[in-house]
């Protein structure tokens, strides 16, 4: 059983019930001897061994609710309260402390029937001492009975709800620091493709054209002009930096581009994300060609964002993803057979391909002058297609290195 954390207002009722009982057991064992009830020793001594079996209950770690150690306990007090109550009418106001005893350590279907014996047995004492009765004879226990069990049910609901609340603190807590975390790696990631998408833009196609212009005015100096010599030079240095800064673009591409080709990064992104309910499926059309880092950056980022909204929203079973190469473009498309959606769905709930994935997505197209097509209808599943138009290929130079 899970041990409950008791707060320090649980610990004080604890305390006051210790009281409540021991000091009704003095009671008891005081009025049978200024009374002068028959077998008022008697009555003395049994009460004062379940003080001591009380006190040792208490003390001991083993007596726990709804464990074995406990409920032999509560079966011992028991049958020394009963013994005192045949010696003593006094008795009966012990039942009272016993009920919330019987309903803290008892399972709730053993505990109230319990607490109805104790409360029959306590009427029972009376009526064979010989008391006048009452209406108050059976009402008195029946109350006290009545008053524990709501007492006790009451708590019980106010701890659950205090616990669930603790739960859910604690789980906000740590989605917290997850979302943190998320956001932290994917500023890293999204500043790593900024910087490799501005060094290739920037950096590096200025290399290029350096390094084309002095190969261009190498080829209209003399061999033996003096000036061809440092040209040279000037060329292969450019030629030497644009390498350097192509390592530097490679070195700040995705993780998922690091270890291989895009189509093996889409292939992983396939496998890892194919679950029972989801079969995730990746081709390859055409013949594979090169792609500058944006290119499959946007690409694989493209596949991402799309299959991911068929994860969280479409409801789908089957999807597929195709890389396609063709003549003068490649394209990427993520095509599912889920819930699908219309336009005015998809911006107002941000379900689908909505929300900030769709506008990402076309943003990144038209940085690299492609186009981003959604088709999708309800009960039709979705398409979402990326096409970016294919990098002209530049002229190699003499050692047959690209001069981009």
């Amino acid at each position: 059983m899970e041990k409950r954390v008791h707060p320090p207002v649980a610990a004080a009722l604890r305390l006051c019930l210790h009281a409540l009982l021991l000091g009704l057991l003095a009671l008891a064992a005081v009025k049978a001897v200024s009374n002068d009830v028959p077998h008022a020793g008697a009555a003395v001594a049994v009460a004062g061994v379940l003080a001591a079996v009380y006190a040792a209950g208490a003390l001991m770690p083993a007596v726990q609710p709804r464990t074995r150690a406990g409920a032999l306990w509560l079966g011992a007090l028991g049958a020394l309260w009963l013994v005192l109550l045949v010696l003593s009418p006094d008795a009966l106001w012990l039942a009272f402390p016993l009920y919330f005893l019987q309903l803290h350590l008892l399972p709730m279907p053993w505990s109230l029937p319990v607490v109805a014996v104790t409360a029959a047995a306590a009427i029972t004492s009376f009526l064979l001492h010989g008391e006048p009765v009452s209406l108050g004879t059976f009402i008195g226990p029946l109350l006290g009975a009545a008053v524990s069990v709501a007492t006790v049910l009451g708590y019980d609901a106010l701890f659950r709800e205090s616990e669930r609340r603790r739960e859910l603190i604690e789980e906000l807590v740590s989605t917290r620091a997850e979302l943190a975390d998320a956001e932290r790696t994917a500023g890293t990631l999204a500043e790593r493709e900024r910087l490799a998408r501005e060094i290739h833009d920037t950096l590096a196609q200025g290399l290029s054209s350096i390094q084309l212009l002095l190969r261009a005015a190498e080829r209209t100096l003399p061999a033996d002009a003096p000036a061809s010599v440092h040209v040279r030079r000037a060329r292969e240095a450019a030629q030497d930096n644009l390498a350097e800064a192509r390592r530097f673009v490679r070195a700040l591409t995705p993780p998922d581009l690091e270890n291989g080709s895009l189509a093996a990064a889409l292939e992983r992104l396939s496998a890892r994300t194919t679950t029972p309910s989801l079969t995730v499926s990746f081709a390859v059309s055409g013949a594979p060609v090169e792609l500058p880092t944006p290119y499959e950056v946007a690409l694989l980022r493209t596949a991402q964002s799309a299959l991911a909204n068929t994860v969280q929203h479409a409801g789908a079973r089957r999807a597929e993803i195709t890389l396609s190469f063709m003549d003068t473009s490649v394209a990427v498309d993520v095509v599912d057979d889920g819930h699908g959606f219309t336009d005015g769905s998809a911006a107002s709930t941000g379900t689908g391909t909505g929300g900030f994935g769709l506008p990402a997505m076309r943003s990144r197209a038209r940085s690299l002058g492609g186009t981003l097509s959604v088709e999708s209808a309800p009960g039709q599943g979705t398409a979402v297609a990326l096409t970016l138009p294919l990098p002209l290929p530049l002229p190699t130079d003499r050692t047959g290195q690209d001069a981009a």
